[in-house]
């Protein structure tokens, strides 16, 4: 649950439903990068502290993160947790599954 900020309070993984492509779900800790980076997905990029100080407003500016999108990036991603997915669609495969269980226990007992 560490994908919360200050206007979204829902506890939820900054690993998006059904892990990233190609990559899968992150487990250790991980940073936010503006922009993007050049080279492969997996990259192994290393940060060190600037030689010169940044002065520019650009550098300086401070950075409100407001929400963290966690939505699946395959197909059409419209829930954020899998509890949210649940509950809109009312436990429908639990429902499926609990009815395929019914059926098997009343072929079993005739």
């Amino acid at each position: 649950n560490n994908a919360m900020t200050e206007n979204d309070l829902t506890e939820k993984s900054i690993t998006p439903m059904g892990g990233f492509s190609h990559y899968g779900e992150v487990n250790e800790d991980w940073i936010i990068l503006k922009g993007s980076i050049m080279g492969c997905k997996r990259r192994l990029i290393t940060l060190r502290k600037s030689l010169l100080p940044q002065m520019s407003r650009r550098a300086t500016e401070k950075v409100e993160l407001k929400f963290i999108d966690t939505a699946s990036k395959m197909g059409h991603g419209r829930f954020q947790t899998c509890e949210e997915k649940a509950k809109f669609y009312g436990g429908a495969t639990a429902k499926k599954a609990r009815k395929a269980a019914d059926e098997k226990g009343a072929e079993a007992e005739s």
